[in-house]
């Protein structure tokens, strides 16, 4: 559960990553996104957050670059799991310095995205060199996403309830760099003790998270 300014996000995460799964249940027990912030936040696209400098962080701070020391081996399930609206998934360095596509030790987004027609999903798998399944289609035309980022990053979860939430804080006020102008904070994260039918385990709620290439 993740409880933040705007309201609760509560969100699953995925048997078939692990690391990734275990990680944040880690750094949620032990209190470390209490206080942080969503510290870019992009409309249509995603909102991240997780970034340990951003606790307390003044108005003018350069955020985005904080972790807790360490990276995760990359977990990309794909096509099972891909960027549809409300899925968690795990920020990153750029291929540039990053081949292997490791993971943040800590920040997330949560994806808002947009709907896409049939042509628009046609010029994507042109451009990607890719064909997206009919299930991916069908999500993209219908719920929308950011295809754009899919295979790239690792998604071990997605949004069960709150996804309006998610539009309330991508909605905000932003300042050049994409930080709120009026901080949207994580108050605390839960690991749900009971996980919800749609939950795979274990579930937690969650209110913000961190960072992907727009």
């Amino acid at each position: 559960l993740i409880e933040t300014t705007k309201g609760n996000i509560t969100v699953v995460l995925y048997d078939d990553t692990p690391l990734h799964r275990d990680n944040f249940v880690k750094l949620v027990e032990s209190g470390f996104y209490e206080d942080l912030l969503f510290h870019r936040v992009i409309k249509n696209f995603m909102i991240q957050g997780g970034d340990p400098q951003s606790k307390n962080a003044a108005p003018n701070a350069r955020l985005g670059n904080g972790d807790p020391g360490y990276t995760i081996p990359a977990e990309i399930v794909y096509p099972k799991h891909f960027h549809k609206k409300g899925a968690l998934a795990a920020a990153r360095t750029g291929d540039n310095v990053n081949p292997e596509r490791r993971s943040s030790g800590s920040q997330f987004y949560i994806v808002q995205g947009q709907t896409y027609t049939d042509m628009q999903l046609d010029q994507f798998e042109k451009r990607m060199g890719k064909t997206f399944t009919t299930k991916e289609r069908d999500t993209y035309a219908t719920i929308g996403g950011t295809p754009h980022l899919d295979n790239q990053y690792t998604v071990f979860g997605e949004v069960v309830e709150g996804l309006g939430v998610v539009d309330k804080i991508a909605a905000v006020e932003t300042a050049p760099g994409d930080r709120p102008v009026e901080d949207v904070k994580i108050i605390k994260m839960t690991v749900l003790k009971d996980e919800p039918k749609e939950a795979e385990t274990p579930a937690v709620d969650t209110k913000d998270k961190k960072k992907a290439k727009k």
